[in-house]
């Protein structure tokens, strides 16, 4: 028993030492843009400040409400003495480590012959090498695997997806009841948070489980899985009904079957474009190798926990690319199964591989060493200079009044205030924009000054003004009017 905990915790070791590599390694990209400065990637660090503001929560959300994600980023942005840029950045680890932990469940319990630490931390690394073929800024590329380092990007549903499937592997492996009972708490609480879940789980895995139902004797067991995660994401839907205030929109324009042909042609564009870097096609290779893994193995599995591992490994990447198409989809993070799904091959049958203890040992100390050389490239990211963010944010915070800006333009210095509600999220109308912001903002009914950058939409103001001062902050601008403009009716 000691041993076993033993190698548990020299898991955890080395899975931190890789996480803070990996960071460290998309930090120093372009990819930082996506992990520090991207206005969507902000809305879970801005939800949080306003609840450790205690302020007057009437957030408009999207169909995501981020419940995890805003719950782990609360939690450290209460204890740990670090500015906005170091709490994502340890998110960003924390979020690694989330993984590498729901990985190791679906490797299930160690037994004669089975090394699941291993092939889990086998997994991480190949999983933290794909995200480090990771390099551009744009949040539309098809470089899935470091959206999992943000705290937007659905990276709760990441983990919560591979953990279901690893709770079910343990129930089929006749781990008792507990399990399913644990396979319906996650389901629920994941369709809850982002309804997303129930088309990269709840379809694929039922499908799965259903299938297996032809060939296996526990048909009842896998009924009863079935259950649990049906009615488990049955009962997050019905928890979504007390927040229906903050929710937006439910998600459901987004469908737009009619569109499968584009969508086809944009998510093939996006495959070219990374098929067109060198990085972009070791990222493709890592995939396909898993992929290919996973069919393998799932011919040759053995037990029905190993073979719903397996399948699903390649399954989920397989039907979730199929259904974004069918559904008519155009965006790359709906495509995020394609890379972590098949890391299930490598912990469907985790194989013990013989070698020296110290061995093992040694490895964790050069995972943790590696995460150790990791932290300054981590820390010159996190501290880089933005000498126009910093002027637009001190001449914001010394004017005490009330601004306003278009969404792209307006996030980012927003989540830097001192007091956020100083910056108000309007569109080229000053009509209030109410979208991932908490609606609160616009009772102030009129700003003084405007921030505009390259990215802002040409003004259309509603009385005719002229900016009695305008304050260069570089690829910032200032818009400082004499007279206060009146906020129009606000819309999502």
């Amino acid at each position: 028993m000691r041993r076993a905990w033993m190698r548990e915790l020299l898991g955890w070791l080395a899975a931190l030492g890789l996480s803070l590599a990996v960071v460290a390694q998309v930090a120093a990209s372009a990819r930082s843009e996506l992990l520090f400065r991207d206005g969507d990637s902000l809305i879970v660090a801005m939800l949080s400040h306003s609840i450790l503001s205690g302020d007057r929560l009437d957030w408009a959300m999207s169909s995501v409400l981020f419940l995890p994600e805003t719950a782990v980023f609360t939690a450290l942005d209460a204890v740990l003495p670090l500015d906005l840029n170091g709490l994502l950045a340890v998110a960003a680890v924390v979020n690694l480590l989330a993984l590498y932990g729901a990985v190791r469940v679906a490797a299930g319990r160690r037994g004669a012959g089975a090394a699941p630490v291993a092939w889990s931390l086998t997994a991480l690394a190949l999983f933290g090498a794909m995200a480090a073929t990771d390099v551009s800024s744009s949040r539309d590329a098809l470089e899935l695997a470091s959206l999992q380092l943000t705290t937007t990007y659905y990276s709760a549903t990441v983990v919560t997806t591979v953990l279901v499937i690893g709770l079910l592997r343990r129930a089929l492996d006749g781990r008792g009841a507990w399990p399913l009972a644990a396979a319906a708490a996650v389901s629920a609480l994941s369709v809850l948070s982002n309804p997303l879940f129930a088309a990269w789980a709840t379809v694929p895995v039922s499908v799965l489980l259903a299938v297996g139902m032809l060939r296996s004797r526990s048909r009842r067991l896998l009924l009863a899985a079935i259950g649990a995660l049906v009615g488990g994401a049955v009962l997050g839907l019905l928890g979504r009904i007390p927040f229906s205030a903050w929710i937006a929109n439910t998600g459901a324009g987004y469908a737009q079957p009619g569109q499968w042909l584009q969508s086809a042609g944009y998510y093939g564009g996006l495959l070219a474009d990374r098929l067109s870097s060198p990085l972009g096609v070791l990222g493709a290779l890592l995939v396909v190798a898993l992929i290919v893994l996973a069919v393998a193995r799932t011919v040759r599995a053995e037990s029905d926990g190993e073979r719903l591992v397996a399948a699903a490994g390649w399954m989920l990447p397989l039907l979730v690319a199929i259904g974004a198409i069918a559904l008519g989809t155009h965006a790359a993070r709906y495509l995020q199964p394609v890379v972590f799904a098949p890391l299930l091959a490598l912990v469907a049958r985790p194989s013990a591989v013989r070698m020296p203890r110290a061995l093992g040992v040694v490895a964790a100390g050069l995972a943790l060493i590696a995460g150790a050389l990791g932290i300054p490239r981590l820390d010159a990211a996190v501290h880089r200079p933005d000498a126009d963010l910093d002027c637009v944010t001190a001449w914001v915070d010394a004017s005490g009044r009330v601004g306003a800006g278009q969404f792209w333009t307006v996030r980012l210095p927003k989540a830097h205030l001192d007091d956020p509600s100083q910056l108000v999220q309007v569109d080229h109308r000053l009509d209030g924009y109410a979208w991932l912001v908490n609606r609160t903002d616009l009772d102030v009914g009129e700003v003084s000054f405007l921030v505009e950058d390259a990215q802002t939409v040409r003004w259309q103001l509603p009385v005719a003004a002229i900016p009695e001062e305008v304050v260069q902050c570089g690829r910032y601008s200032i818009l400082a009017f004499a007279t206060p403009l009146p906020l129009g009716p606000a819309h999502s």
